[in-house]
């Protein structure tokens, strides 16, 4: 019987969680503290390391919100993290382990945030059997768009002639480390008129993160006769290229600015890497989808692929005990 121990996360914690981090199998540079804690002020953190004796054998970026704890709400994807060597049957009871000592700290619901597959270095579903034994209920399941970059695909004709307005507009597209003509002329004019909206990161915040992760957070501008027109920010993890922010001024159609951008990207910046992901095309929890987002996103021969959200009753621990035969 494992010795399961578990304790919220302090900064006393900070080279040990990172260090489990960089080489657990279904982890990312979005779970190291330093990107998590751009945005503290804005979450009540109650990130979990689980113990098996002295050895540290999970850890959950997490935050909570009256009874109910969240796989970190700050980040876009999340849930429990472990090495390679976890077995099914550690997942099981290390998720038992966590439900339990929620219930025992008043914590009611767990809300739990898949990472999705193309982001992990080995298989990591035995987290998703771990809430179909524990009755978990299935809230929101997210379709991201992804071109499996390892495989053949096919733009449409469509795209093909949009790329080439790009070529025949003399667009240039130049990687930039700094991010203020785009934030400022591009980015946020477009959301607060299309979305009234900002972007969930500052300027500040996302310069920041680019000079934390220099290899991981990339940002390139397209220019017209040295005007920006179009820019994008991408977050690059080993297996995955993924546009965190994409924009184009209003002559975006007209100048091909952003096929143009995303054809090099996909087939030069990023051809390593074994897939694109372009993201989510829908709204209200997965219910509704943008047509024409998805669409744009795959004539460039995107797939889906999914994420999902499950929610779970802390008290509902003990279906977990006695599964094993």
């Amino acid at each position: 019987m494992k010795n399961y121990s578990i304790r919220p996360y302090d900064i006393d914690d900070y080279a040990i969680w990172n260090n489990f981090v960089s080489r657990a199998k279904n982890a990312t540079f979005l779970f190291h503290r330093d990107f998590m804690e751009y945005h503290s002020d804005r979450f009540q953190d109650f990130s979990l390391l689980v113990f098996d004796g002295d050895e540290l054998v999970s850890v959950l970026p997490a935050n909570r919100v009256g009874d109910t704890v969240f796989s970190h709400q700050g980040l876009t994807y999340g849930g429990f993290v472990f090495e390679s060597t976890i077995k099914l049957g550690e997942v099981i009871e290390t998720t038992k382990a966590v439900l339990k000592f929620l219930n025992q700290n008043n914590i009611l619901t767990f809300q739990l945030k898949l990472i999705p597959s193309i982001y992990t270095a080995y298989f990591s579903e035995e987290i998703e059997y771990a809430m179909f034994l524990a009755d978990a209920k299935l809230i929101r399941r997210d379709c991201l768009s992804v071109i499996d970059l390892v495989k053949p695909f096919a733009l449409t004709k469509t795209r093909k002639e949009s790329i080439r307005r790009g070529e025949k507009n003399n667009l240039v597209i130049k990687e930039e480390l700094k991010f203020d003509l785009f934030w400022n002329e591009i980015l946020i004019p477009n959301l607060a008129k299309k979305h009234n909206s900002k972007p969930v990161h500052t300027l500040e915040e996302i310069s920041k993160l680019q000079q934390k992760f220099p290899k991981s957070v990339r940002h390139f501008n397209v220019y017209k006769n040295d005007k920006i027109v179009a820019g994008t920010t991408v977050f690059i993890t080993d297996t995955v290229a993924h546009p965190q922010y994409i924009s184009g001024n209003e002559q975006k159609n007209e100048l091909g600015s952003l096929d143009f951008l995303y054809s090099h990207l996909i087939t030069e910046v990023f051809k390593d890497k074994n897939f694109f992901d372009f993201g989510i095309s829908h709204e209200q929890n997965g219910k509704k989808i943008n047509e024409g987002l998805l669409f744009w996103k795959e004539t460039f021969g995107a797939k889906t692929t999914i994420q999902n959200f499950y929610e779970v009753q802390t008290s509902d621990y003990h279906l977990l005990e006695n599964v094993m035969l």
